[in-house]
């Protein structure tokens, strides 16, 4: 196993309160990767940080760098860093003095920590503040110096906890950019906790989706975005949200499946591996809904849809629609034309996929 390669086995933190933040966590994270800990408030995403840190420590289970236990060890001695939602800056402290706090911790000398410093500070084009207290800091000034305290300091393993939440969205995308740079850079294994799922896509090499406590599933963004596990991974990604009909598969007797949801019943083309007949979810993402013309409409193939709401987002256009109890989603391209409040909508069939309603689950 490589130097900082980290294992999660069977990893579990109850709080003396009886809240079980982590259950049973199982999770392998490979030397160099960046990966994404995405999820709701309250799903365990920084108290795994904080219990790989060192600051909590796990009810059961291990926790394994290189193919060391470290359970027992303090946090100084852990070789991570990381930076905090808040940045955790001490205010009284210059930001020269606030990135070499953890250099000076290590018995470095002056000249040792100017020769660490300067080039970080370079890198983040924040050498002319660092004589400033982090009260005389913009947010994204104070996060850069929050980010040069890790990387000065330089350990094998970086933890982020939602250290782009504070700033705008402007400084969140060149913050982003940065981020990725950087890794590229440094190459070190980073963890990076997030509840924005825009930040997990474009960060991570993988993603670990977390609910309640448990990984809900790992993949690469392509996997998490094209083949969710269950309702709930398929759900959190995608702007507009996927769109998710109830219904149901049945076969004709020409042995022709079928879907019947939406107020009609689709038939399922035959180059289409069939879905199992009975209830089942459907799940499609906007973009893979076509606006059909009249001049093309198939029976069994087209359903209508009556137009709630249109986004204009320049170059495309997100309808809002509804059919009966449904509201489904298109993404359309803007010269689109539109007439009425009805527009005939057609699948994708090669993009759907099918859950199964009662625990949720993807059916492959």
């Amino acid at each position: 196993m490589t130097m900082a390669e980290i294992q999660l086995r069977n990893l579990s933190k109850t709080f003396d309160n009886g809240f079980r933040a982590l259950d049973n966590l199982c999770l392998t994270v490979r030397d160099g990767e960046f990966l994404t800990v995405v999820g709701p408030s309250g799903c365990g995403k920084t108290t795994l940080l904080r219990t790989l840190a060192g600051l909590e420590s796990p009810t059961s289970g291990e926790i394994l760098v290189g193919d060391k236990v470290i359970n027992h060890l303090e946090p100084k001695d852990r070789k991570m860093g990381m930076v905090f939602q808040n940045y955790a800056l001490f205010p009284h402290l210059s930001a020269y003095d606030n990135m070499a706090f953890g250099l000076k911790a290590r018995k470095k000398t002056k000249a040792e920590i100017q020769r660490f410093i300067q080039p970080v500070a370079q890198r983040l084009e924040i050498q002319h503040l660092l004589e400033r207290k982090p009260n005389q800091l913009s947010g994204g000034q104070r996060q850069r110096v929050a980010l040069g305290r890790l990387l000065a300091k330089n350990p094998s393993i970086h933890l982020l906890d939602e250290p782009l939440s504070n700033l705008d969205a402007h400084l969140r995308a060149a913050m982003r950019r940065e981020l990725k740079i950087l890794h590229k850079e440094y190459g070190k294994t980073t963890l990076f906790v997030t509840h924005d799922q825009t930040e997990a896509m474009t960060l991570g090499h993988r993603i670990c989706v977390m609910k309640e406590g448990h990984i809900e599933q790992t993949g690469t963004p392509h996997e998490i975005y094209h083949e969710p596990a269950n309702l709930f991974v398929a759900g959190f990604f995608g702007s507009p949200p996927i769109n998710l009909v109830a219904g149901k598969v049945g076969k004709s007797s020409n042995n022709q499946s079928y879907f019947e949801g939406l107020g009609t019943a689709l038939a399922i083309p035959d180059e289409v591996p069939p879905p199992p007949v009975g209830n089942l979810t459907l799940g499609i993402h906007a973009e893979d809904i076509e606006v059909a013309t009249n001049t093309e409409v198939e029976t069994g193939q087209v359903f209508e849809l009556c137009i709630e709401t249109i986004d204009d987002l320049g170059e495309a256009k997100i309808i809002h629609t509804k059919c009966g109890e449904a509201k489904i989603s298109v993404r359309a391209e803007y010269h689109t034309p539109l007439k009425d409040n009805i527009i005939q909508g057609r699948f994708n069939w090669t993009k759907v996929l099918w859950f199964n309603p009662q625990t949720g689950e993807r059916i492959p």
